[in-house]
């Protein structure tokens, strides 16, 4: 593989990894200032510019974070069964165990805040308890992207 491809690769998947961790932190932050007022018009406006972003940013990098780092791996000669790769793939899949349910529950917190809204309704208990899960599958997820960016610039002998 020359020397440029594997440069462009490089680039792509640092771009998909700055995407996911901005996506994340920018849903996240959004979705709680949102939920911190208490208004159902508010957090359904939200959470449907959150849907679409994760659909648009999240997925697209999701899908192209292993393509590239399996390409960059192999263009530079790195084995996947390197123990730090091993490490960024078990938690790769972490994350999705947990991004998941999140995209479900993104998208049931804004319809059941559409409702709210729109019959001027006070938001649902269960409206809490999806939150206080998408909250909860947020921590483990962002930090385990934090910590593959770290296995990726340390690539330590583990």
């Amino acid at each position: 593989m020359s020397d440029t491809l594997i440069l462009l690769l490089r680039w792509v998947h640092v771009l998909g990894a700055c995407t996911l961790i901005g996506t994340g932190a920018g849903i996240a932050f959004f979705m709680m200032m949102a939920h911190r007022t208490g208004d159902a018009y508010v957090i359904a406006h939200v959470a449907r510019i959150v849907v679409i972003a994760d659909f648009l940013f999240t997925a697209s990098a999701v899908i192209l974070q292993p393509v590239t780092g399996v390409l960059l791996a192999m263009g530079v000669g790195w084995p996947l069964t390197t123990p730090w790769i091993l490490a960024s793939i078990a938690l790769y899949f972490l994350i999705g165990i947990c991004w998941l349910p999140v995209v479900w529950i993104q998208i049931k917190l804004r319809d059941l805040a559409k409702y709210a809204a729109e019959h001027g309704e006070a938001l649902p208990s269960s409206y809490q308890h999806l939150y206080r899960i998408w909250f909860a599958c947020g921590i483990p997820a962002f930090s385990a992207i934090l910590a593959i960016v770290w296995l990726m610039l340390a690539r330590p002998a583990l």
